[in-house]
């Protein structure tokens, strides 16, 4: 079912919430990543091109109820910084006194809400919550595909009760997952990463079916080794998902499945641990695989050269430390210069890119990482779905 757009809207002179996912890191109060300030741009300038007095939703971080250090004020400064307009920033979600301060905000300004994660009825959808923030606008746009496998009172709650419709981001983002869904261009190649195989096995088997290969590194690699047969030393290994990869590896498509051909291990899980190249068949005793190896970024970085549709979610290593993130960064360069479809999701994966400065030349940057799992799972978002009643 084709969802409602911002084209299908009456916004003129009317009070639109978006949703939107501002969800950054922060550094001692500062903005630290604005990719995802960024992104919400498009629809906010369109609606205000149009005559909206737009009003802006989102969490940030997990806050177990109030919390000075995750308020949306840093976030707020960032995104009137990037949008060069004035940002009205409410103390509270929803109420009277947040309903008085949208309609005294100067003409042309933005207002921001406060963390909707402040409130404990967010995550559950409670209908406070959700009427609380319907009572500011005349319509809702959600635009957080970051958020869109969550039933929240501020993305699915709201759509229930006001006129809504997908912004420019969740359009985008949806039709970017659907091209991989539908008929990729071949070879399809996905590449996971990440610490667990757990958080990705249903996407595993959802996928293979569909892939041509399926390049895994990352933490999650060891369950599969040791699944395989092979000694992984002291890495990272969820001893209850063994069984099960096994039966992913020696099953239909398992032979889909490339595995690392080397590893950068080290002696301890440290910065400045002392490491070395070893086969990714043979970990020796008390070390740990921290990264994918040289041979293997060249043998997968190959791949992904042949390939015309990529999908890459998660890193390869511990991007965070320096001596651990050639895995990584070495795919973010083949991916960035594939000439084919590539779609990247995942805060490690679009970090890389940005770090890099290539995330230009990829077809799509996601933002959001379990969101576009799900998706490519075959799962209906609860988000997504919650727009299809105005359609």
């Amino acid at each position: 079912m084709a969802l409602p757009t911002l084209d299908s809207l009456d916004v003129e002179g009317k009070r639109v919430l978006v949703r939107s996912d501002l969800n950054v890191p922060l550094d001692e109060g500062a903005v630290a990543d604005d990719f995802r300030i960024a992104a919400s741009l498009p629809t906010i300038e369109a609606l205000r091109r149009r005559g909206a007095q737009v009003i802006v939703a989102s969490h940030l971080g997990r806050p177990q109820g109030v919390d000075p250090a995750l308020s949306m004020a840093p976030v707020a400064k960032r995104l009137g910084e990037l949008g060069a307009f004035r940002v009205v920033q409410a103390d509270a979600v929803y109420g009277p006194g947040v309903e008085a301060l949208i309609a005294e905000a100067p003409e042309g300004s933005v207002v921001v809400l406060e963390n909707t994660r402040f409130e404990a009825g967010e995550s559950k959808n409670a209908p406070e919550v959700a009427a609380g923030l319907a009572a500011l606008a005349d319509v809702f746009v959600n635009d957080a595909f970051g958020t869109a496998h969550r039933a929240h009172a501020s993305n699915v709650g709201v759509a229930e009760r006001i006129p809504s419709a997908a912004g420019q981001l969740l359009e985008g983002e949806i039709e970017a997952f659907r091209r991989l869904l539908g008929e990729p261009d071949r070879p399809y190649v996905v590449v996971l990463g990440g610490a667990k195989v757990s958080d990705k096995l249903d996407v595993i088997t959802h996928l293979l079916p569909t892939v041509d290969l399926m390049l895994v590194g990352g933490g999650m690699c060891f369950t599969l080794l040791k699944a395989g047969g092979y000694r992984v030393g002291d890495s990272l290994v969820e001893e209850s998902m063994v069984d099960v990869v096994r039966g992913v590896l020696d099953g239909p498509g398992g032979e889909k499945i490339v595995l690392p051909d080397d590893l950068v291990v080290a002696d301890r899980f440290a910065e400045d641990a002392a490491h070395e190249v070893v086969s990714a068949t043979a970990i020796p005793d008390g070390m740990m695989g921290l990264d994918i190896g040289p041979e293997t970024i060249r043998r997968f970085g190959g791949v992904i050269e042949e390939a015309e549709s990529v999908f890459w979610n998660g890193p390869m290593g511990v991007f965070e430390w320096e001596a651990f993130r050639s895995g990584t960064a070495g795919i973010a360069e083949a991916v960035a210069s594939s000439d084919g479809y590539t779609v990247v999701g995942g805060g490690d994966s679009v970090a890389a890119l940005r770090l890099l400065e290539r995330d230009a030349e990829v077809s799509f940057v996601s933002s959001g990482g379990g969101a576009g799992l799900e998706t490519l799972e075959g799962k209906n978002l609860p988000g997504i779905a919650a727009l299809e009643r105005w359609s």
